[in-house]
């Protein structure tokens, strides 16, 4: 047989003469190609990989594991009334998504010749594109945040410490646009140099061709999946708290919000709510006003420094002051002895810090512990939460969307097709992901259910990539049958 084989310089025909069809499973013939080796690796060699990652992984989980199950005992001692078996899940989680690349290494090892050559092409190309993105992301946010980062008390370590906390919502936010733009870099550079057509020629269909792409995607959506369980939405809420740590010295959670203690009657106005709650930060700016059985003010309690004991189930007030409301006398502040500890009430942190949260930083194991403590809420107040809880298990598989929705647009038969399904895979992704916060501010509004409003967007892209698949394999044009619905001027 007759194998083409194309150079991105100078095109060349191989006759290769062999008794079977050729197959790029096999180890024989070998073809010398600037792109293309079908020359197989020795397996020691593909598994030394694996073994590496292997030790990795299990370096990373002893280090980080241990911290993290500390950290889950100090939050559960802090915040009792939070759902223990999701928070207990998080080391767990943390350990799976610490060994993903040695899943990932072991079915490259496992994996064919034609299976490992494109997942080459495509991860180092998703490389590049990573270092650029992220380079250009950090850039931008350098040049956001320069002066707050100056002002901080040690600089490096701030750095350190504030791009490691970044680093799982960066990750899940550029991981589909890496994907999109490696994939398509990859693909393009496959079908110039007609390297998909000899693909094909050897036997291998369209559907074989791209299966060792969505299985990258579908890794990518695993990783995105296992951070977006705690780690994504609690980093970028806790970025935000770090810029503010450099500005003023003290990070917050929640401000300037109000919880009404029903039993006993007393409302609540804290200024600023710590995001290290549990590692001893105090409440601040707090106000405390109790009321009679008419819902008449009886006293107010004004404090700069609040902290509540997990131990002695004690509020312990700082520099604190009352301001008793007798009626028919004219009432002063009065200074308390500092420190001001009160024992007996019933209210948590956790408990005050709910009405001030915002679901787009809460986890799956904070958006359980919500919804678990406010089954008789309002349904227009758990909405908003819901949908989250939903969009946290329906985002990540983005990434597998936008493989599939690009994959039949970038591998093309001829040179007049590759920018033409290039703009359209870029314009359908950036739709996709446009169509995801427009149904998602749809969940929070209640004009859709909170599950089809997390899960709308993939339902369709997957949908809308299925077809172009099926007309990929039927070989009818893509680029050319958009282009015709409109009329030329």
């Amino acid at each position: 047989p007759v194998l083409p084989i194309c150079n991105a310089k100078r095109p060349l025909r191989l006759l290769i003469s062999v008794p079977t069809q050729l197959s790029f499973d096999t180890p024989a013939p070998i073809l010398h190609n600037h792109h293309l080796r079908l020359s197989t690796p020795l397996p020691a060699k593909r598994y030394f990989i694996v073994l590496l990652c292997a030790l990795a992984g299990i370096g990373a989980t002893l280090y980080l594991a241990p911290k993290e199950q500390q950290a889950v005992t100090i939050h559960l001692l802090g915040f009792p009334d939070s759902d223990v078996t999701t928070h207990r899940l998080r080391p767990v989680i943390l350990g799976i998504f610490l060994f993903l690349p040695t899943f990932a290494a072991l079915w490259y090892a496992v994996s064919g010749a034609l299976d490992r050559y494109l997942t080459r092409q495509f991860v180092e190309s998703c490389a590049i594109c990573a270092t650029g993105l992220s380079l250009i992301w950090i850039l931008l946010d350098l040049n956001d945040n320069l002066e707050e980062f100056q002002q901080a008390e040690k600089p490096i370590s701030f750095l350190i410490r504030y791009y490691a906390t970044t680093f799982p919502p960066v990750f899940v936010l550029l991981s589909p646009f890496i994907l999109l733009l490696g994939l398509l870099y990859s693909l393009g550079r496959l079908s110039n140099s007609r390297e998909i057509i000899a693909m094909i020629q050897t036997g291998r269909g369209v559907v074989r061709t791209i299966r060792p792409l969505t299985v990258v995607g579908i890794f990518f959506s695993l990783a995105c999946l296992l951070l977006n369980y705690h780690w994504a939405p609690w980093g970028d809420g806790y970025r935000e708290a770090l810029v503010e740590e450099a500005e003023r010295g003290s990070t917050s959670q929640a401000s300037s919000f109000l919880y009404y203690q029903e039993d006993d009657r007393r409302l609540w106005f804290i200024g600023r709510f710590p995001y290290n709650y549990t590692n001893g930060d105090p409440l601040r700016d707090v106000i405390i006003t109790a009321k009679d059985e008419n819902n008449e003010i009886v006293s107010r309690l004004h404090a700069p420094l609040a902290n509540w004991s997990s131990i002695s189930q004690e509020w312990t007030f700082t520099d604190a002051k009352i301001y008793p409301n007798t009626p028919g006398t004219i009432s002063q502040f009065e200074d308390l002895p500092s420190p001001y500890i009160v024992s007996g009430w019933k209210e948590t942190p956790w408990q005050l810090v709910r009405p001030g949260l915002s679901p787009t930083y809460l986890g799956i194991p904070e958006l359980r512990s919500w919804l678990k403590e406010n089954r008789k809420k309002a349904w227009e107040e758990r909405r908003p939460f819901l949908t989250h809880w939903y969009y946290r298990w329906a985002q990540p598989w983005a990434c597998l969307v936008v493989v599939l929705l690009a994959t039949p647009l970038g591998i093309v038969f001829t040179r007049r097709g590759i920018a033409g399904g290039v703009s359209v895979a870029i314009i359908l992704c950036a739709l996709m992901l446009l169509s995801a916060e427009i149904f998602l501010a749809f969940g929070d509004s209640g004009y859709m259910s909170p599950g089809l409003a997390a899960w709308a967007t993939n339902i369709i892209f997957t949908i809308l990539a299925l077809i172009l698949i099926l007309r990929r394999l039927q070989g009818r044009p893509i680029y050319q049958t958009l282009k015709s619905l409109f009329p030329s001027s």
